[in-house]
């Protein structure tokens, strides 16, 4: 650990900027889970979705070489996302006395485990790029993200409780994201190349050195946002239908 190092202290400073913002998504993930608890069981749910989440951290760190390569795998990881983001919006009409409380805990925790599954290796690998072959860094980044998540979740988890529409604004969130994963495997960013060269880019954390430019990055994330809200719509417009029927 060289304290002396001026790259050492850069590298500090963006892992700490990287936690602040990449921690965001993962506290808007459990805070979405955790609102329709009951309010004894809601600090349990969170300290256990930071829990699972700093967990998958450490298993794709320890793995993160092999995984980045894979073939589809973030396709499947954005396509899982969606649906876990659809999911989360229809759940905003269902009320915690429809199910049972130790299942609903149990169910909110499995969400979160299966969102930030999908989400935590894009994460990890912009942790490991920031820490520059420092691994005293590295473990620093991801034991930040354990007061940041559970302090961010709780603060979210607030805002829905005053400002219930914001749930419809975080699932929008996890379509974006989605969108970008679907666009940044390297099966979509060799089909990206082959339509147009300036759709890929250089970038030092993509699978192969390459990763797509900030249009198609954008686009596909918009996308997906608003596939998000639309889908979620109209299945919610379906259900009501069903349920005055």
């Amino acid at each position: 650990m060289d304290f002396d190092s001026p790259t050492f202290w850069l590298s500090l400073l963006q892992i700490i900027w990287i936690d602040l913002l990449l921690s965001g998504d993962n506290a808007v993930v459990i805070a979405l889970a955790c609102r329709s608890l009951p309010p004894g069981q809601r600090r349990w749910g969170i300290l256990l979705g930071a829990g699972a989440a700093v967990g998958l951290r450490i298993v794709f760190a320890l793995a993160i070489s092999y995984l980045l390569g894979v073939p589809l795998l973030k396709i499947a990881g954005g396509l899982l996302l969606l649906w876990i983001a659809v999911k989360l919006v229809l759940t905003e009409e269902e009320s915690a006395h429809t199910i049972a409380a130790a299942d609903s805990l149990w169910r909110a925790v499995r969400t979160i485990a299966i969102a930030d599954a999908v989400m935590s290796l894009d994460n990890v690998v912009a942790i490991a790029a920031a820490s520059r072959g420092h691994p005293e860094l590295f473990i620093f980044g991801l034991l930040l993200t354990i007061p940041l998540i559970v302090a961010g979740s709780q603060l979210v988890l607030a805002l829905l409780q005053r400002l219930p529409a914001l749930v419809w604004a975080g699932a929008a969130l996890l379509g974006f994201i989605a969108g970008e994963m679907l666009v940044s495997d390297v099966v979509s960013v060799d089909l990206l190349r082959g339509i147009d060269p300036h759709w890929v880019k250089a970038d030092e954390e993509a699978p192969g050195g390459v990763g797509p430019a900030k249009l198609p990055h954008y686009v596909a994330g918009g996308l997906g946002a608003l596939f998000v809200l639309a889908f979620g719509f109209a299945l919610r417009g379906r259900r009501m239908a069903a349920h005055n029927a």
